[in-house]
């Protein structure tokens, strides 16, 4: 069980990014107060959230009523989550500014694609497959990304010292990291789904 926590852990941990949600956050929110500041980090994350558990309730639902086999997601899901780690590894951390004085930054790009990123939504669903983890483990699982969720706001509320801290290269060189680690997970995904783990074994 600890080691099904710990690896979810990584997974979530690295699909979200907290740290590149940080460095986007404290860039878009630069010109707001620390009163919006706040509001926006609570609404990013909560909306992110119901993303995040309504992929864990219905996703795999979803895939079996348009008769696509998990196997086969996860198979396509390892190359789209090792293509998001490379990503991460060679990203420029560019924030997209659209300039619209209307436009609600908590859902878009803070809440998705930055936090509930398609790798993020993509990973929950295969690490809560309902014909390998029981309805407890899958308990265990949401409650791991909603403990990562929390990691998030913390640093999305702390953003401006953090970054005045480790500065925008500290941030980059962790973004990157957790790009090899996720990169590293997704080819044990891949591995996993065609049975190269059992032949090895």
């Amino acid at each position: 069980m600890i080691d099904k926590v710990l690896h979810d852990f990584l997974i979530i941990w690295a699909t979200i990014d907290p740290i590149g949600t940080m460095a986007l956050f404290a860039a878009l929110t630069a010109n707001l107060t620390d009163k919006e500041r706040r509001v926006t980090a609570f609404k990013t994350i909560t909306y992110a959230a119901l993303i995040l558990i309504g992929a864990i309730a219905v996703g795999q639902l979803l895939l079996g009523a348009m008769g696509i086999n998990l196997l086969s997601f996860q198979v396509a899901g390892g190359v789209i989550l090792f293509l998001f780690g490379l990503q991460m590894i060679f990203s420029d951390n560019s924030p997209d500014k659209t300039g619209e004085p209307l436009h609600d930054i908590s859902v878009f790009p803070l809440a998705i694609p930055a936090t509930a990123s398609p790798g993020a939504i993509l990973a929950v669903i295969l690490i809560t497959d309902n014909n390998v983890y029981s309805i407890q483990e899958q308990l265990i699982t949401a409650a791991t990304m909603l403990a990562v969720l929390v990691v998030t706001l913390v640093l999305l509320l702390l953003s401006g010292r953090i970054i005045r801290i480790i500065g925008n290269g500290g941030a980059s060189l962790l973004t990157r990291i957790m790009g090899m680690i996720l990169a590293a997970l997704s080819v044990e995904f891949i591995m996993e789904a065609i049975g190269v783990d059992k032949w090895v074994s």
